[in-house]
Parts: structure tokens; sequence; C-alpha cells
């Protein structure tokens, strides 16, 4: 288990003991030893003995002995025995934490939300000390909300949905190969439902394989060539298997990734060559239907270049496509992570393994960007930290031959439009990120001044997940993002897509206006851990579906090219 892991069973510990009404001490316990390994600068591997550790006792120590040593603890099992899991889904509703959840089970039998929904209509809720009228108002007003379905779902929860099917769909043995298709392949922020085309010759065995290894909740359709399940998923997310040959089946990929309106312009192309497109292939005035061995092949037959996935909208891609290569970057085309973080702020992983694992990825270098002092809530650096971990940055650049590892921060931008860090400490490091983590409901005119202050320094390269936004979560903050660009490209300075599946900030529609005014990009996964670096694929999507060219992207560059970029310093516009 990383660390990320360890404190995740601490804490769910902690709010186990408290909904029981357990001894405060007993549950401070749990969440001081979350927050010691949280702010020791070492990996969970590299602790020898937790006992050492300032806030960790000899019970919390013995928990966390226990769950290195066999990813389990005994401790929390025996909770999840004695406590409804079902309550667990209460921590979601605003307003309650574990010590209220506690009350709501031990005083009026409270177990779900549906018990919960049922005291507060009975007024049972406003009768308890420390509750109140109000209070019950809003209990059940947030209850509602929670459990009605949105009508699309954010990416970050399809491809985690997607990524659970791909497990199970691997281990089938009458699977000769299977893709995502609809919206989740096209990278939309949000969609109804997923989309999986499959190859196989026993679609009846596989389908029984799906439904069971799946546990699916109900089978809507069923049929030779398809069937649509219900996931057992908080949500309830409808599923459709297509089924189909070798032959046929880039035809039915194509076909089933859509957009709607995109094939319709295939179409359309198509029948002024006298020829008819299905999802079975492309029907010609005379002979046998041709079928395809890749989607480039199908668009060259049609007097067009590859147009990939993303930008298959139904806008002007087909026009584009008749001209000229789309020339869009591919993942292939990123040579480096500029925004990671380590175990010296709010990371899972050391120094060293981090950068090992961008180097296992193929890139020449990458940019270490630990959070700065005033996020005190990610451990941020102080100024003697930051300048101790220049020198852990030179040790580990010299066990490294063909890559680099860049000295950084991602500093805040406080509410009053000043940084972090002053000029003198900025100087020494290689690359500077900014970014605001505090006061969202700012005016517009507030966070622009305080952008505008960071982009206006001479030491900031960069402006991280500049909209603030959690997709399906949080709007963000009030930003100007058309001015943003122009003070981008004023100062040289570059704007973040942050490739978090959470975040995908800037989206696709203000990094294409971005690259139109002349500004540069960096597309960055903020991983605090080894797998999130795989989101960098989800941001080079979403660049793609801005129409993003490799040249507009920073971390394109070649490691001479980017070490030239840092000692050049900014640039301004």
């Amino acid at each position: 288990m990383d660390k990320k892991q360890v404190i995740d069973v601490l804490d769910r510990i902690a709010l186990y003991l408290e909904i029981q009404g357990e001894n405060p001490f007993k549950i401070t316990a749990y969440r001081r030893a979350g927050q010691a390994l949280e702010t020791d600068e070492r990996s969970i591997g590299g602790i020898d003995d937790f006992s050492k550790i300032k806030g960790i006792g000899k019970g919390t120590g013995d928990v966390i002995r226990e769950l290195i040593a066999t990813g389990e603890s005994s401790v929390l099992n025996t909770l999840k025995q004695e406590v409804p899991a079902s309550l667990l889904e209460l921590v979601k509703i605003q307003g309650l934490g574990g010590k209220k959840i506690g009350r709501l089970y031990r005083e009026l039998n409270v177990t779900d939300t549906a018990s919960l929904i049922q005291a507060c209509q009975s007024g049972k809720v406003r009768a308890l000390p420390g509750f109140g009228e109000k209070t019950e108002e809003k209990l059940l007003e947030a209850v509602q909300k929670l459990n009605q379905r949105p009508a699309e779902l954010p990416i970050a929860y399809m491809v985690g949905l997607a990524e659970s099917i791909e497990k199970v769909l691997v281990t089938i043995p009458g699977i000769v190969r299977f893709s995502r298709a609809g919206s989740l392949r096209r990278a939309r922020e949000s969609m109804k439902d997923l989309d999986f085309v499959i190859e196989t010759a026993d679609p009846e065995g596989v389908s029984g394989q799906i439904r069971e290894r799946l546990n699916v909740r109900e089978v809507t359709g069923q049929g030779e060539a398809k069937m649509t399940v219900v996931l057992p998923d908080t949500y309830g997310v409808s599923v459709d298997f297509r089924f189909t040959s070798a032959a046929d089946f880039i035809m039915m990929l194509h076909h089933f990734t859509g957009s709607r309106d995109h094939n319709i312009l295939l179409r359309h192309l198509a029948k002024e060559h006298g020829e008819k497109i299905s999802e079975y292939g492309v029907t010609p005035v005379q002979g046998p239907v041709l079928t395809f061995s890749s989607e480039a092949a199908f668009y060259h037959h049609l007097g067009l270049n590859d147009i990939p996935p993303e930008v298959r909208e139904g806008t002007d891609e087909v026009e584009r496509a008749m001209e000229a290569p789309l020339g869009l970057i591919r993942l292939s085309d990123i040579k480096g992570d500029l925004h990671m973080h380590s175990t010296w702020s709010d990371g899972n992983e050391t120094i060293q393994a981090m950068a090992e694992a961008m180097e296992a990825r193929g890139y020449a270098y990458a940019c270490l960007t630990d959070h700065s002092k005033s996020l005190r809530v990610a451990t941020g650096l102080s100024e003697d930290r930051l300048l101790r971990q220049l020198d852990e940055v030179a040790s580990v650049n010299a066990r490294f031959t063909d890559f680099t590892l860049y000295s950084g921060v991602e500093m805040d931008i406080l509410p009053d439009g000043s940084l972090d860090y002053s000029d003198e400490i900025l100087k020494q490091l290689d690359f500077v990120i900014a970014s605001i983590h505090s006061s969202f409901s700012q005016s517009k005119k507030q966070i622009m001044k305080r952008l505008a202050n960071a982009c206006r320094n001479p030491f900031v390269r960069l402006i991280a997940h500049p909209t603030g936004r959690l997709l399906g979560r949080r709007r963000g903050y009030p930003v100007d993002v058309d001015a943003l660009i122009r003070l981008a490209k004023e100062t040289g300075t570059a704007l973040e897509l942050n490739s978090n599946r959470n975040r995908l900030d800037l989206s696709a529609k203000w990094v294409r206006k971005a690259q139109q005014a002349g500004v540069k990009i960096a597309i960055d996964t903020d991983s605090h851990s080894k797998k999130m670096m795989e989101d960098m694929a989800l941001g080079v999507q979403t660049a793609v579906r801005g129409w993003i060219r490799p040249e507009s992207v920073i971390n394109t560059m070649s490691a001479a090219q980017f070490s030239d970029f840092i000692k050049a310093g900014k640039q301004p516009g």
C-alpha cells in the first residue's frame, strides 16, 4: 500500500469510531497518525520505524505495520462488521460528519439515505439537540439532491467505470479485442452512458461472462450483436456492448464512436461518389462491401486524411481533412511532465520514485513542483524546506544519465494578489508554477488582479489549472479567460491543461483560443502518485479536442530545447 492508501485507512477507522461514539482521544489518535504520515517526507517503504514519528503511537503503529504486511487492517474489518456500510454514504451529504451520523444512527436508527429522509420528514431530526429545524431542512434538501441522477456524468466518473469494465473484459477468453466507443472515446467532458465494441466469435458466451463477472443490475437489451446492461454502481450507468467479427470490427468501432453529426457528414461525402456507409462497411456502386484494417484506411478511401475520434463532432473536421493532414498533438509527442508532487508536500511517493516513474514512461525531463508554504493542508514547503529540496533534486539527478529533474514549485497566489515566495527565492528555481487554491468566492475583478500579478512576475512560467474547476463538483472561481489569455500572451506566461481527470483545466475550448492567440500550453498531470501519471493520455485527448498542435505545447520540446527554454528565462510577448 502506498502512503495515501494507508492514510485513507487511518481516516476511515477514525470515522467509524466517531460514528460509534468512541472516546475522542482514540479518534484523534488515528487522525493524528494520518497527519504525521502525510507530513513525513519519506514514502511508506522508506520508513523503518513508525514509532519514531511524532504523532504515531503503539496502537496506530501496529495498524500501519499490519496494513503494509497484509494490505488489510483487522481493526477496520471489525469496525465494518459493527457499523452498517450504508452509513458511509451519508458522509457525502453536506453538513454531516461522523459525529452527527453517529447520533442519527444511535438515537434515530438512521442507517441510510431512505431512513434519513423519513426521520427528517417526521420531524425527529430537529428534536435532537444540536440539530434544529433549519438543519433538518438543509439535510433533507441535500439528501434529495444526492439521490438525483444527473442527466450526464463527468468523464472522471465514467473513465473509472470504463477501467473497471476493461479489467473484466481482458479476462474473458472469448474476446479477441475490444475498444471503448461513443462519447468516452471522443473524450467528451460528460456523457450519459458507455459503449464498447468487442470482436468475438462467441457473442452468446461472452455476453454470459460479462453479465456474471460485472454482476450487472439489469439486462435491458439482448441480441446476437448487442447487449445493454445497467451496472450496479451508484447511478446505474447503462453500457452497450456491440459484438462483431474481425472483418467488421473497424467499421463497427467507427460507427459507434460517432458522433452522429460526423457520421452524417461522411455519408453525404460517400453519396457523392455513389457509395453508402453503414456500421458493416462501405457499399460501392458495384462489387462487395468494403471493410478496412484501420480507421485511417477508411478515411483514406474517402479521400480524407485521418480524423482522430476527439474531433469527430460534425463541425469542419471533414473539410479540413480534405485539405491536409490535421497535424494534431499525439501522446507520443509528450517529452516530459511539468507538474508533479512528492512526499515533501502531499504526494504519495518520494522525489526519487516519482522521477524514476517519469523516466520509465519514456520522458526526457520532468519538473518537481511541490506546494508552497501557505497551502498548509497540503504540507506546503517553507522557504527553508524548499531550498533544502534543491539539494535533493541535485542528488536525484546524479543518478540519471538520460533524464533531468528540474526544481520548481506550485506557488499559491494569495487572496490579496501577493505570491507565496519572494523573487529572491523564486530565482533559485528552474520552473515556477502559480495557482489559486483559496478564496474562490472573490469577485472576477479580484481574481483577475491575482492572476495578473502572477503573470507579470518575472519568474512565474505557468498558470496551473487556470479556472479552478472540478468536473461535476465545482465550477471554480469567476475568471475572465479571454483576458487571462491576453495577459499570458503579453507576459510570456504559459497556461496549463491540467490532465487530472477531475479537472481537464483549461478545457478544449479555451486551449484552442490560447493557441489561436499564440500562447504556449503545458499539458501536465499534476501527479501525486505514479498512477495519476496515466491521466496524461486524457489531457492529450482534451488537447486534440481543442485542435492543439505539438508546437503549441511546451512539453513536446526535446531535452535540449527544454533546457534552453529554462535557461533563457521568461520572455514577455
